[in-house]
């Protein structure tokens, strides 16, 4: 407990040092651009954006055993089965109706602003798009069966697919909590485990400023910020569609949790910062694990709900899908798509299946977009189009992604009657 006051004061000082070393990257990308030649920017960017890969893989790292002993440890001290299924039903509402709500608003906003209408297709960045359609099957049923479920442990650890982990530790924890007794060194180990990582989150999140500073001069650098003005009512259309929805996540968590709304939201300035700046909400899940306990969260159902809202409840690359396929289909005029009714419905029935269980990690809701823009005519170059501004738009769809997933936290442990006013949550 003082150990936790003591830190209290770091979270709002990482934030300053994250949005100092934003600014600066912004102003060093910008003089690069203006006074560099082409030769020496296309050489120094990749280098620059290094700090920023250094930065996520240190992160990434972390993923795999956290989400693993988080959820098993979440799963045996939740009990017995019932109270696993009651947490989980109550989770899966949430982010279902979560889910549905981005999609939809999506496709409402983008309709009405029609960001894509006029747009020049050659503007499309087609190097990048091939890049992506490397990565990207076609939807299938086949394909999603294999996605959710792993082959093996070991190998879904290793390539970080989140949903298949949560699969594996879902059967471990309930098996765990069935043999009883027989469980308890394990359940003490592993939860042993979570507090290594838990440290180990400390050290990795110090190095967050530097990572954010090369990701904001590398990408500068090479577009310059005429990027932003050519796509600007694309940006301003898509932030508009990011309110909108914060707006109405934020309302129903003021109903379930009235005044300490504005204590969760001072808790996650930081793990904020720090998705909108890296562009990956992935690179805060071990900081929010934090965060949330603190803000007085049930440690079970922090270590329950959160590595399942990470594959389930990303309301901000929800919201994305929707918003780039219409784009791509208005600026390719694509009629079977862009005045289809029955046509966009399917389309949001099937993102709702396909996103799951993409990890919160740059560029992964693109290369859903195109595996799944493909079944209704969208053509896959059209990515490139929304490519050389994707960074800016992930920003915010990543710290949105963060607010979801706290707020369907903070609401389960809520209806759950776990939620306590700690001491040091305000």
């Amino acid at each position: 407990m003082h150990q936790e006051q003591i830190n209290h004061s770091k979270p709002n000082r990482l934030t300053t040092y994250i949005v100092v070393a934003m600014l600066l990257g912004i102003f060093a990308g910008y003089l690069m651009n203006k006074n560099a030649s082409p030769e020496f920017i296309k050489d120094f960017a990749p280098k620059i954006k290094l700090l920023a890969t250094m930065f996520l893989r240190l992160v990434q790292m972390i993923i795999a055993p956290l989400v693993f002993a988080t959820l098993v440890v979440g799963i045996a001290k939740l009990g017995d089965l019932k109270a696993v299924g009651r947490v989980g039903g109550k989770a899966m509402i949430w982010f279902i109706s979560a889910s549905l709500l981005s999609l939809t608003l999506g496709l409402i906003l983008v309709t009405i602003t029609k960001p894509g209408v006029g747009v020049n297709i050659a503007n499309a960045d087609l190097e990048g798009a091939k890049d992506l359609m490397g990565k990207t099957k076609a939807f299938s049923l086949e394909n999603f069966i294999e996605h959710v479920f792993p082959r093996s442990v070991i190998e879904s650890m290793a390539n970080n697919e989140i949903l298949q982990l949560v699969v594996f530790s879902i059967f471990f924890g309930v098996a765990l909590t069935a043999i009883g007794k027989k469980g308890e060194n394990i359940i003490n180990a592993l939860d042993s485990l979570t507090h290594v990582v838990l440290k180990m989150v400390t050290y990795v999140m110090n190095l967050a400023p530097l990572g954010v500073f090369g990701a904001m001069t590398g990408v500068i650098a090479v577009k310059g910020l005429g990027i932003l003005k050519t796509y600007a009512y694309y940006i301003g259309s898509f932030y508009l569609g990011l309110a909108v929805l914060w707006i109405i996540l934020l309302l129903v968590g003021y109903l379930i949790l009235k005044n300490r709304l504005k204590v969760l939201l001072k808790r996650l300035a930081s793990p904020m910062a720090i998705a909108f700046n890296t562009a990956s909400s992935e690179a805060v899940f071990p900081k929010m694990v934090e965060e949330m306990e603190r803000f007085g969260c049930d440690k079970k159902i922090v270590s329950f709900t959160l590595p399942l809202g990470y594959s389930f409840n990303l309301d901000g690359s929800m919201m994305y899908m929707t918003f780039a396929s219409m784009f791509i289909a208005q600026a390719y005029n694509i009629t079977s798509v862009t005045e289809s009714l029955s046509t966009q419905i399917a389309m949001l029935l099937v993102f709702m299946l396909t996103s799951k269980g993409i990890a919160g990690v740059p560029r992964a809701s693109l290369v859903v977009v195109l595996a799944t823009g493909g079944m209704f005519g969208i053509p896959p170059e059209g990515i490139g189009l929304v490519l050389a501004i994707d960074t800016f738009c992930d920003m915010g769809r990543s710290m949105t992604n963060v607010l979801g997933n706290a707020l369907a936290t903070a609401a389960v442990s809520k209806w759950e009657g776990a939620l306590s006013h700690t001491h040091h949550s305000d």
